[in-house]
C-alpha cells in the first residue's frame, strides 16, 4: 500500500493540503485531471483569517513580497452596507488582494518543494474502499492505473465526482433569480477621477457594491488601465446556458443597473480577462465531511455565494484542520475520534458562510422592502459591538472549538494570535514558530513541571519556552492549526494533569523518552 494519502484535485485547496500533509510527515499524491492549468480569472483575493493561516506557514511574505505580518482591514462591506471596523487588538478581518493564479502558483511551488507528488493529466475514474485503504482507479497520459493508500480527499470542486461516488448527499437550494454579468473592460479615462467612475449621479468608489433600483454595478481595478466590472440583476427572463456572452451584453447591463451608457471597450494584448455570465446560484453544503476513509474539502463540501469572498478563506482553512489529523493517523499516533473532529468543527463554519452569505444577498436585491431594511440594518453599524460581530463572522473567527476540559480561558478553542515572542534571547514571534505546522507548547513561564510532562510527547510537540510583554496565560498548547487546546490553569497544580489529559487527548498517548527533550525545547 502506498503511504501518500491522495488528494484529488490541484486547485488552492488541493495543494495547501498536500503542502499541510508534507508538513506532518506523510506524503500526498495530488491527481488533477487537467493536463495543464486553468488559465480563467478566478478569485482576485482572499478575507479573513486565512490570510493570518497563510502568514503562520511563512507563505505571506512569499506571496505578496511585503516585510512584516498582515495588517488587519480598517473596513470592509456587509451586504454592499460599508462595515467601518473601529481598531481593536484582536481583529481578525484580513483582507489579501492577489489573483488566484498567483495562489495557486505559489501554493503547487511550495507542495513540490515540500515533495509532494503533484500529477496533472491524471482522473480518478471510481475508488473503492474497505478498512484498511482506499484503492483509487486513475487514467494517467500512460494509461490507466490503481493507486492504493491509506485516505483520498476529494478537493475536487463542486461538482466534485469523489463527493458523488462516494454516496454523500449534497443538499440545498438553487435560485435562478440573480444574473451577474462580469468583464474585464476599459473604462474611458474622461470618466475616471480619482480611480472614482465619474457619472451625472454621482462618483462611485471602486471595490464597492452599488445599489440602484435595477441591481448592483461593482468594478474595480487590479491592474493599470483595466477594470472589471460586475453587474447583478434580479428577475430576467431566462438565458440558456450555452448562449455565449458578450461585450456587448455586459454593457447593456451596466445600462440598465446604472441609468448610464459607458463605452467600455475590450482589452487588448494576452491576459487572462473575464467575461461570464451567472444565471444561477447553488448554495449547497455536504450532509457529512467523511465516509470511512474519503473526505471532502473546500468547495467539493460546500458551495455558497461569492459576496463577501468568504470561498478560499474557508476551503483552505478547512485542509489547515484537516492536514495535520490526518497525517497523524497516518503515522499512527492520532488518539481515537481525531479524524472525527474535522468534520464536527469545520461544517459549523460552513453553515455559518451559508448563513452570512445568503443574507449579504438579501441585502442586495431591490425593492423598497429591502431598502427599508436596509437603513434599519445601517443604523445597528453605528454599534461598534455589532460591527465586530460581523468582522468576526465574515473572518470566520466566530466559532469556538470544543477543546474540553474545564478551562474557562476566553483563548481555548480560539485562534492563537501572533503574538511578539522572546525565545532564547531573541525578538521573534509566534507564525515563524508555526511554519513546521507541529504542536507548541507555549511557556510563557518557564514551568519545570509542564517541562517534566511535555518530554513524553517531544517526538510530536515543541516545547518552546519565551517571554512576552502581555501574555495571554502562563502556558498555551497549540494545536497545528493554530488554535488553542489547553490554556495553563489557574491553580498552577492542577496543571501538569490538565496539560497531560490535552496532549492525550489531541496528540495521542506519550512516548518513553531517555534524556532531555533536546532540539524539541527551545530556551528562553
Amino acid at each position: 500500500m502506498h503511504d501518500s494519502v491522495i488528494v484529488v484535485g490541484a486547485g488552492p485547496v488541493g495543494l495547501m493540503l498536500a503542502a499541510e500533509l508534507r508538513l506532518g510527515g506523510v506524503g500526498a499524491v495530488v491527481l488533477e485531471q487537467l493536463p495543464a492549468r486553468d488559465d480563467a480569472p478566478k478569485a482576485n483575493g482572499l478575507v479573513g483569517q486565512v490570510v493570518q493561516v497563510l502568514h503562520h506557514r511563512g507563505l505571506y511574505q512569499r506571496l505578496t513580497g511585503k516585510p512584516g505580518p498582515p495588517k488587519p482591514s480598517p473596513a470592509y462591506m456587509f451586504g454592499g452596507l460599508s462595515l467601518p471596523i473601529d481598531p481593536w487588538d484582536g481583529n481578525p478581518l484580513h483582507a489579501l488582494p492577489l489573483p488566484q493564479w498567483d495562489l495557486e502558483t505559489g501554493l503547487a511551488e511550495r507542495a513540490a518543494e515540500l515533495g509532494a507528488d503533484i500529477r496533472r493529466g491524471h482522473r480518478v475514474t471510481g475508488f473503492e474502499q474497505d478498512d484498511d485503504a482506499v484503492t483509487a482507479h486513475v487514467v494517467g497520459p500512460d494509461g490507466e492505473y490503481q493507486l492504493r493508500a491509506p485516505y483520498l480527499v476529494g478537493c475536487d470542486g463542486g461538482h466534485s465526482a469523489v463527493r458523488k461516488t462516494s454516496g454523500i448527499d449534497f443538499p440545498g437550494v438553487t435560485s435562478d433569480r440573480v444574473t451577474s454579468r462580469t468583464a474585464h473592460v476599459v473604462l474611458p479615462a474622461s470618466m475616471l477621477v480619482a480611480g472614482m467612475l465619474d457619472l451625472p449621479s454621482g462618483r462611485l468608489a471602486p471595490f464597492a457594491y452599488h445599489r440602484t433600483n435595477h441591481g448592483v454595478f461593482v468594478f474595480a481595478s487590479f491592474q493599470p488601465g483595466l477594470h472589471l466590472v460586475s453587474c447583478m440583476e434580479w428577475d430576467e427572463p431566462p438565458v440558456a446556458d450555452d448562449e455565449p456572452v458578450t461585450l456587448a451584453e455586459v454593457q447593456a447591463s451596466m445600462r440598465r443597473v446604472l441609468g448610464v451608457d459607458i463605452p467600455v471597450t475590450a482589452p487588448t494584448g494576452p491576459g487572462r480577462y473575464q467575461l461570464r455570465r451567472l444565471a444561477s446560484r447553488n448554495t449547497r453544503l455536504a450532509e457529512r465531511y467523511r465516509a470511512g476513509r474519503v473526505l471532502l474539502a473546500g468547495d467539493a463540501a460546500h458551495v455558497h455565494s461569492a459576496i463577501g469572498g468568504p470561498g478560499l478563506n474557508l476551503g483552505l482553512q478547512d485542509v489547515v484542520n484537516l492536514g495535520w489529523k490526518l497525517a497523524a493517523d497516518v503515522r499512527g499516533w492520532a488518539p481515537a475520534g481525531l479524524l472525527d473532529t474535522y468534520s464536527s468543527e469545520r461544517r459549523p463554519l460552513a453553515e455559518r458562510v451559508v448563513l452570512h452569505s445568503q443574507a449579504q444577498s438579501a441585502l442586495l436585491a431591490p425593492g423598497d422592502q429591502v431598502t427599508a431594511l436596509r437603513t434599519l440594518f445601517g443604523e445597528l453599524l453605528d454599534n461598534p459591538a455589532n460591527v465586530r460581530h460581523l468582522a468576526a463572522m465574515l473572518a470566520g473567527a466566530d466559532i469556538r472549538y470544543s477543546c474540553g476540559g474545564s478551562g474557562r480561558h476566553p483563548l481555548l478553542g480560539r485562534w492563537v494570535p501572533d503574538l511578539p515572542l522572546t525565545v532564547a534571547g531573541q525578538p521573534t514571534r509566534l507564525a515563524e514558530l508555526a511554519h513546521h505546522a507541529r504542536p507548541i507548547l507555549l511557556d510563557l513561564a518557564d514551568d519545570p513541571l509542564l517541562a517534566e510532562v511535555v518530554v513524553g510527547w517531544a517526538d510530536r510537540v515543541d516545547h518552546v519556552v519565551a517571554s512576552a510583554e502581555q501574555p495571554p496565560a502562563d502556558a498555551v498548547l497549540i494545536r497545528p492549526d493554530g488554535y488553542a487546546a489547553w490554556i495553563a490553569d489557574d491553580d498552577p497544580a492542577r496543571r501538569p494533569a490538565t496539560l497531560a489529559a490535552a496532549l492525550t487527548t489531541w496528540f495521542g498517548e506519550p512516548v518513553t523518552v531517555t534524556g532531555s527533550a533536546g532540539s524539541f525545547r527551545h530556551e528562553q
